[in-house]
């Protein structure tokens, strides 16, 4: 038997599938909404994928259990707890799918969110009485657990999930044996936690010993542990919490009605109209001119959270990207569609055909953003800079802890998720420049106040490292 692990950096997303050579058979546990590389992978190795697990109904993604379920014929497999609108098998306690050397039993480890699961895997050649591994799902990570906070909305609190959590870690899972593998669904990034570790794979020995959440501890420390300090979740999480317990179209049918070319006049026709203009250029592409109204959310940063953070998904999405082939694995367009799909965006009216091309005759639509370094501004700050008018208002777009830790003096705090409704923080009249760590999110922030009508902004580059690294005070 193989356990093979797929990891999506740009969601900090782990998913695996696990083959037995005897039955030539496969299961997918946790799979990203695009199965192609799974269905590829079992077709190379002439396995047949017939199960699909889901650990929980994730929140910063939508799984492809749909998606195998129609082109592999996969059974949907839940923890029992699970309320979901399509036929699937419900698991509880013990239950276990079996083939060949292969063993996967499931333990119910609620907490990240009720219907969660734990999945034991046993390789039956090896022994029938240890797991080789578990597949803990939201649950437990490396260097962390799963968030209790995140389901308030829709009836469960975050006190009660910590109860669960608690049985779930002190019952179960730090009594496997110390052996065990630890195969998480997310790492370093992900929203689902505080503080998760880069490492994709570990040991429950070594959870035991390095993990803060898995020191002995009572349960009222541990839920406030546990509680306290979460990072704030991204507005979509509901929204794909949702989804993912719904019968839904597959992410190929979504994308051939959103991936269509639309002209310069229907774009700004659908503009009129609601739509969101999402420029997925870098951000130095960007600011050297965008079409007014575009916000700037990079394809190579964490562009689907960010996607997710910033856009409503309930109104059109309009993409302007790069030329690219059309619908080709190098079409950029084509790339950003599919990834607001993984995060259940289907919302997409097309992409401007020809991209910025389309403005070449119409430089009365294009706006430009003006970049300003370090120095630059630490000089326009003391004064020493004549030619650049009234001393600037410097809006720091990171979180709040980032922020406490170190920052330009007199900067405004204003995380990049509140800027919209917090604008008014920001003294009208005055020059506006905006920064973040490395210079990601202050381009969606310079791009996002221009698109609210603030006319004199520039974007720090380099953001506070430069700062840090230019020598200059803070």
């Amino acid at each position: 038997m193989k356990i093979q692990q797929y990891y999506l950096a740009c969601l900090s997303h782990a998913s695996y599938m696990i083959t037995d050579e005897k039955t030539k058979t496969a299961a997918v546990v946790d799979p990203q909404r695009d199965v192609d590389q799974y269905l590829a992978d079992a077709r190379a190795g002439g396995y047949a994928i017939k199960h699909v697990f889901l650990t929980h109904f994730h929140a910063d993604f939508i799984a492809g259990h749909i998606e195998l379920r129609d082109r592999a014929g996969a059974t949907i497999h839940l923890g029992h707890r699970a309320e979901a609108e399509f036929a699937c098998a419900k698991m509880r306690e013990g239950d276990v799918v079996e083939f060949g050397d292969v063993r996967l039993e499931v333990m119910e480890t609620p907490g990240h969110t009720p219907e969660g699961i734990s999945i034991l895997v046993y390789d039956l050649a090896r022994s029938r009485a240890e797991p080789l591994a578990v597949l803990t799902g939201d649950t437990l990570f490396i260097g962390d657990v799963g968030r209790p906070d995140l389901l308030a909305s829709i009836g469960v609190t975050a006190d009660e999930l910590a109860d669960m959590l608690y049985d779930s870690i002190t019952n179960k899972l730090v009594k496997l044996p110390d052996a065990t593998l630890v195969y998480p669904a997310h790492g370093a990034g992900s929203m689902c936690g505080k503080s998760l570790s880069k490492e994709t794979v570990s040991t429950i020995g070594e959870q035991k010993k390095f993990n803060y959440a898995l020191q002995p501890m009572g349960r009222d420390a541990f839920k406030a542990i546990v509680t306290a300090d979460q990072p704030e979740a991204p507005d979509y999480f509901v929204h794909d919490a949702i989804l993912n317990r719904k019968e839904r179209v597959s992410l190929d049918a979504a994308m051939a009605k959103t991936l269509k070319p639309l002209s310069l006049d229907e774009v700004l026709g659908l503009e009129k109209s609601g739509a969101q203009l999402l420029d997925v250029r870098d951000g130095i592409d960007f600011e050297g001119g965008h079409l007014r109204g575009a916000l700037n959310i990079a394809l190579s940063g964490r562009y689907a959270t960010w996607a997710g953070s910033m856009l409503a998904h309930d109104k059109p999405i309009i993409v302007i990207a790069e030329e690219g082939g059309p619908g080709g694995g190098d079409d950029p367009a084509a790339e950003a569609v599919m990834r607001l799909g993984r995060i259940g965006f289907d919302n997409v009216a097309g992409y401007l055909a020809g991209g910025m091309s389309a403005l070449a005759v119409r430089d009365d639509l294009v706006e430009r953003t003006e970049r300003i370094t370090a120095p630059a501004l630490a000089e326009w700050l003391a004064g020493k800079r004549s030619d650049a008018g009234a001393t600037p208002i410097v809006v720091d777009v990171r979180s709040e802890a980032e922020h406490a830790g170190g920052h330009v003096a007199g900067s405004l705090n204003i995380p990049l998720t509140h800027l919209d409704e917090r604008i008014g923080e920001i003294p009208a009249g005055r020059p506006v420049v905006v920064h973040c760590e490395g210079g990601y999110r202050s381009a969606i922030a310079a791009s996002l106040l221009q698109k609210l009508g603030r006319r004199d902004v520039r974007d720090m580059v380099g953001g506070y490292k430069a700062w840090l690294a230019a020598k200059l005070p803070a």
